[in-house]
């Protein structure tokens, strides 16, 4: 009876660091996305020399 009230792993720890992981992972991507559609090239005024 006391066996089974034992818990033999908490998943608490594991799925806070993997939503965390996924987090990330999602902003680098939304960065990555948002770095390549943008057009600075464009914006930018021509440097006179």
């Amino acid at each position: 009876m006391i066996s089974q009230n034992i818990a033999l792993y908490n998943w608490n720890n594991g799925v806070i660091m993997i939503i965390i992981f996924a987090v990330v992972c999602l902003g680098l991507v939304a960065f990555l996305v948002n770095s390549m559609t943008s057009n600075d090239r464009d914006k930018e005024e021509p440097k006179e020399r």
